[in-house]
């Protein structure tokens, strides 16, 4: 077998390097964007837990409050505590800070005790710089200073200062040192100075726990007979809810990324394919030199294995160099926002290497499997006497019909641990049970269209011989419609998304101009006095409110978010699935999102308890909350909650807010409003500190991120149709080289060149429509199982269904017409040889 690819393979690859070259491409790119997805998400991942794991330490347990923060009360009871050897306090704070170039950079800002805190987390130790000037190791607890950490000062600079601002609050701080804490940007000061900045005497974020010797966990947090609303949690899942924040992200990704290598496939059977086709006199010669059919099955394998291992070995260097590439110019966050400000090292791993490039091998096995059986089932003495292969065998189309079957069953699976394995599993299936069903529709097509063509002499011709061989037909437009069919099912889904999304902005942006306060993801509530002057200005009829509080239903998910906002008046400034259900008297509607159905099992008209026990005030804690509809919230995957500010502000006595919908009165220009905020915030001291969008920017913005993130499918499927339309050459290529003796005897009948052509073009036409057919049905099934099963069980929310038509058709179209230039291109080769001789040759 050596001795074979060292000679007859090689020879083949001499005198066609290019023709195999972009097989290995094929596979290469597929593997390389695959492995680079998998780098850079595992990279992100390891750095992101890296940095929780030095932030938060390793204590035995953590105090955390469902909602809000911690008293420090609770400290000197758990400090006191026989069974408990520290306690040491947090309070964490996102503050918005001057980057070295001027522009806002937001910075965690924790506050921790310097005598306890390198018994927990040594990484937030303080160090003080003594080669500064005026060094004091009193640095430590004095209220303006502060101790940033490597990204802090790379972003900050070497400044000696640098100035924060929490809300309306602003504060300039020395520099006094350093930490050790990897990651994002983060400074660390003293916790009863932060508390002070913050305005929050006597709060904490967190309270870390190491027990002394032999003591139990749960023994602890019973004795300590903790509050309600406050629990204890390990210091596992805080790493544990990063990582299914982006799970069902990072596999989708990864998934997205695999389709280059499963279109790959299709292009390396074209070109085996192409290549079995050309060497048929060649394999038939081995074979009557006795190369059994096993043997020359082996042989066509290896070569396909050799453009799977080249193509994988390329493949996992350029993911190499790619992820190493984005790791340093974007960071770790592949457009889904969830490792923004991180900038880790590349970490590479064999076994996703072994991985990847087993995947590269087997994409290429698979592509070669069918060539090699058309080279074990030559006939050496037909072949020798240039009458070609064989006719195709007819398949038995029962099995292709019941793996589209199953596919069907698949799509029903629920979700593995949030992944939806059955969905992928359901679309592969419809996609190899489509293609081995081609053959199928490709004959009942032709039936229906064989008589409207038998007047008409070169139709004819070429629908008979399509319609006759109808597996060759199939084969040769199998990677047009496995292309068209996943460039139409990514079509259908982003228009899908993109139109549901488009809905979604118009009913939670109701009002013309909002306003909300800059200081960061925590949302700084606004000043009472300034929304009590936005309430007063002239012109402007109702202002609603709106308030975003996390909330800790479950220590190993991510929290949940509270929306307090105005929820008066028809519509409801909420997208409602469904309709609003009424709920008894005495009880407290509130609005969940989708995400809650799924995640927390929320149905309408059923109780939420858990939303009584997850918040901090009494009168809250003892309401009861029902379910009163369902939302779609397509900005918090984790569920979100929403309840009329009123119903809140009774229950809880707490009317801050932190963003405001402004409804101008009638006539009044939206733009002279805006001058008249930002007047009346100059006047408080607010210019900095609060944010001004109308609604047409906010959903502008919006739109364009939600383009600029699935701007790879575009390009996905450009890559996905060339792939195709280069197998319908290679196909027609290998079919011409067969048909010599056809078009010789067509050129004896009378037939000009012009007219061979023209049966060839027509040929492709027939082939090309019919491929484009049954890719665009294909693809709607697809596109059905992404948009109603795939969305859902990853995201947690839904979406309508919509088509686009003149898109899809405009694909549909350039796909027939660049199939059809295809393959008159290829049968020119044909039409130009001699007639004479190709008919006269015959041993």
């Amino acid at each position: 077998m050596r001795r074979l690819l060292a000679t007859f393979s090689w020879q083949e690859l001499r005198h066609h390097p290019w023709r195999s070259a972009v097989a290995v491409l094929a596979v290469a790119l597929g593997v390389a964007l695959a492995f680079a997805v998998q780098l850079i998400n595992a990279s992100a991942l390891a750095e992101f837990g890296q940095a929780v794991a030095a932030v938060n330490g390793q204590p035995d347990a953590e105090l955390r409050a469902r909602q809000g923060p911690l008293d420090d009360a609770l400290l000197e009871r758990v400090a006191a505590h026989p069974a408990v050897a520290v306690a040491s306090p947090v309070l964490e704070r996102t503050v918005e800070a001057r980057s070295a170039s001027g522009e806002r950079l937001g910075l965690r800002l924790l506050g921790v005790d310097a005598l306890l805190v390198a018994r927990v987390a040594p990484a937030l130790l303080p160090l003080v710089d003594s080669e500064r000037a005026g060094a004091d190791r009193l640095d430590l607890f004095a209220p303006d200073t502060v101790f940033l950490n490597a990204a802090a000062r790379e972003a900050l600079g070497a400044a000696d200062t640098v100035s924060l601002r929490l809300g309306a609050r602003r504060a300039d701080l020395r520099v006094a040192g350093r930490v050790n804490a990897p990651g994002a940007p983060l400074a660390v000061m003293d916790v009863a100075a932060l508390q002070a900045l913050a305005g929050q005497p006597g709060e904490l974020s967190r309270i870390d726990l190491r027990l002394a010797p032999g003591a139990a966990l749960d023994r602890v947090v019973a004795a300590l007979d903790l509050p309600p609303g406050v629990f204890a949690q390990g210091p596992a899942q805080a790493g544990e809810r990063v990582s299914s924040l982006s799970r069902a992200y990072r596999v989708n990704l990864t998934v997205l990324a695999l389709v280059a290598l499963f279109t790959g496939a299709f292009l390396v059977f074209s070109v085996l394919s192409l290549s079995v086709t050309r060497r048929q006199p060649q394999f038939a010669l081995l074979g009557v030199m006795g190369l059994s059919a096993r043997e020359r099955l082996r042989l066509v394998l290896a070569e396909s294995a050799g453009i799977g291992l080249l193509g994988s070995a390329l493949g996992l260097l350029l993911g190499t160099a790619l992820a190493a590439l984005a790791l340093q110019r974007l960071g770790g966050d592949l457009g889904g926002g969830y490792f923004t400000g991180v900038t880790p090292p590349l970490r590479w791993s064999a076994p996703a290497a072994l991985l990847y490039g087993a995947l590269g091998l087997a994409a290429a096995l698979v592509g070669g499997w069918w060539p090699a059986r058309a080279a074990a089932a030559l006939a050496p003495a037909q072949a020798l006497k240039g009458l070609g292969s064989a006719l195709p065998p007819r398949r038995r189309h029962g099995q292709a019909l019941g793996l589209v079957l199953l596919a069907g069953l698949c799509a029903l699976a629920p979700p593995v641990a949030g992944i939806a394995l059955g969905a992928y599993l359901s679309v592969g299936l419809l996609l190899v049970g489509g293609i081995a069903a081609l053959p199928l529709a490709v004959g009942a097509l032709l039936e229906h269209l064989a008589p409207r063509v038998a007047r008409h002499a070169l139709p004819l011709l070429a629908v008979e011989r399509a319609r006759r061989l109808r597996e060759t037909a199939a084969v040769a437009t199998s990677g047009v419609v496995a292309s068209l069919a996943l460039s139409v099912a990514l079509t259908v889904m982003v228009a899908s998304f993109r139109d549901s999304v488009s809905h979604w902005l118009d009913a939670v942006l109701p009002a013309p101009l909002y306003l909300r306060s800059s200081g960061g993801p925590d949302g700084a509530p606004l000043p009472e006095a300034f929304v009590a002057g936005v309430r007063a200005l002239p012109g402007v009829a109702r202002v609603d409110t709106l308030r975003a509080l996390p909330l800790q239903f479950d220590p190993a998910r991510p929290p949940v978010t509270l929306l307090v906002r105005t929820l008066q008046g028809e519509p409801l400034p909420l997208p409602l699935v469904g309709r609003a259900v009424p709920v008894p008297e005495g009880t407290v509607p509130v609005y969940v999102s989708e995400a809650m159905q799924d995640l927390y099992g929320a149905r309408p008209g059923q109780a939420l308890p858990a939303l009584a026990q997850a918040l901090a005030a009494p009168e809250a804690r003892a309401a009861r909350y029902v379910v009163a509809g369902v939302w779609r919230d397509y900005a918090r995957q984790h569920g979100s909650i929403a309840i009329d500010e009123a119903v809140y502000a009774r229950l809880t006595r707490d009317r801050r807010v932190s963003d405001l919908a402004l409804h101008p009165a009638e006539g009044v220009d939206p733009d002279a409003v805006r001058e008249a905020l930002r007047a009346l915030a100059a006047q408080q001291g607010l210019t900095e500190a609060v944010e001004f969008a109308s609604a047409e920017q906010i959903r502008a913005t919006s739109l364009r991120i939600f383009d600029r993130s699935f701007a790879v499918t575009v390009w996905l499927q450009a890559v996905a149709i060339g792939i195709g339309l280069f197998g319908v050459a290679a196909s027609f290529s290998a079919q011409v080289l067969v048909r010599r003796k056809e078009f010789g005897l067509l050129a004896h009948l009378g037939l000009t060149r012009a007219q061979v052509l023209g049966v060839v073009a027509l040929e492709g036409l027939a082939w090309t429509v019919l491929g484009a057919l049954a890719g665009l049905g294909l693809g709607l099934l697809v596109s059905l199982v992404l948009v109603h099963v795939v969305n859902p069980q990853s995201f947690h929310w839904t979406m309508d269904l919509v088509l686009p038509w003149p898109r899809l058709l405009a694909l549909c179209v350039a796909v027939v017409l660049a199939g059809t230039l295809t393959a008159w291109l290829a049968g020119r080769a044909a039409a130009s040889r001699d007639a004479v001789q190709a008919v006269k040759q015959d041993w």
